[in-house]
């Protein structure tokens, strides 16, 4: 079974920057396409930013150029640098695992933009 544990949420000012980190326990982790994801208040689920197994990564418009998505294969974790952070950024923000249908979520970490 695979769990996921989000860590590195919290208040910052605008302009700040954050680490978003993930751990994945079980196994094949190396295997898994990884992603980040948030949800605000009344708003959906929305992507974040997406990695391969390969080290493909793919962002939503909203984060390029100052969000980065990487993972650490041998620490079984896979990171989102926050840089320029906004307001609008504040979410509470989620770590995804997919592989050969199996999805799982993390509990997620709460991220506040705010002066």
């Amino acid at each position: 079974q695979v769990q996921l544990v989000e860590s590195g949420g919290g208040l910052v000012q605008p302009g700040g920057s954050l680490r978003l980190s993930c751990a994945f326990s079980g196994s094949a982790f190396r295997l898994y396409e990884m992603g980040w994801y948030r949800q605000a208040p009344g708003n959906q689920r929305e992507l974040v930013a997406t990695i391969t197994a390969g080290s493909n990564t793919n962002y939503a418009s909203s984060g390029k150029g100052r969000f980065t998505i990487s993972r650490d294969n041998a620490k079984n974790t896979v990171y989102l640098q926050m840089n320029s952070l906004k307001p609008e950024d504040t979410a509470v923000y989620y770590c995804n695992a997919g592989w050969n249908l199996r999805i799982y979520w993390g509990q997620g970490t709460q991220v506040t933009v705010s002066s």
